[in-house]
């Protein structure tokens, strides 16, 4: 396994070769950004629609929309975030990702993580909360920031795709991205947080990958 990448596209490029991924077999191609994100804070959810799944970019279709409005409403910018995902290829129909696609895309996730570095992780709905802050839900955790074995925060949030069925979420998402604002600029107590220590991406150099890749 390669372990020593000079930037985010050869990671990416690498990973889209060395993968178990079935859904690489039917999608257009993997779905991912390549520049590291200025403010430190990566955004994930669960997996790439329609139009990320043709243009090779994660959110870029309404979901994507309505975020670039949400950063923009605390004063960052798409160009300023990262964006991921925890399935890197698109699901048939956009149905849910499955465990085994979510397994089999993780040690690309955790690379990816391991090279960015991120000061705090975003997951965004159930699927890339149950990653990272698992035996709860987004109905309860979201808007607040939780403690994890890496040292990254973590502050869930619901998928921006759910305030496009449901209005009223839109000023739920507001409001937790007021919250995100304030955390970043005074900082905060960390709720406890149940996952066991497996994945330490954020206290491991990129010499310790290969102990990753066993997880």
């Amino acid at each position: 396994m390669k372990n020593d990448f000079s930037s985010l596209k050869e990671l990416h490029e690498y990973y889209a070769v060395n993968n178990n991924c079935k859904l690489k077999n039917i999608a257009t191609q993997p779905v991912y950004e390549i520049t590291p994100p200025s403010s430190g804070i990566v955004f994930i959810g669960e997996a790439p629609g329609k139009n990320e799944d043709l243009q090779g970019k994660p959110f870029v279709g309404a979901a994507g929309k309505f975020l670039d409005q949400l950063l923009k409403g605390i004063g960052f910018t798409r160009n300023d975030v990262y964006v991921s995902n925890t399935v890197k290829y698109r699901p048939p129909e956009n149905r849910d990702p499955t465990d085994l696609e979510k397994d089999s895309c993780r040690v690309w996730l955790n690379a990816e993580l391991l090279f960015i570095q991120p000061k705090v992780i975003v997951p965004l709905g159930k699927h890339a909360l149950a990653r990272f802050v698992p035996d709860t839900a987004i109905t309860v955790v979201h808007g607040n920031p939780y403690s994890h074995p890496s040292g990254i925060p973590i502050f869930p949030m619901y998928h921006p795709a759910a305030a496009l069925y449901n209005p009223n979420l839109r000023e739920v998402l507001q409001k937790d991205f007021e919250k995100l604002k304030e955390f970043l600029n005074k900082g905060g107590k960390l709720l406890e947080n149940s996952i066991e220590d497996s994945s330490g991406f954020s206290k491991q150099s990129k010499q310790d990958i290969d102990e990753l890749l066993k997880l």
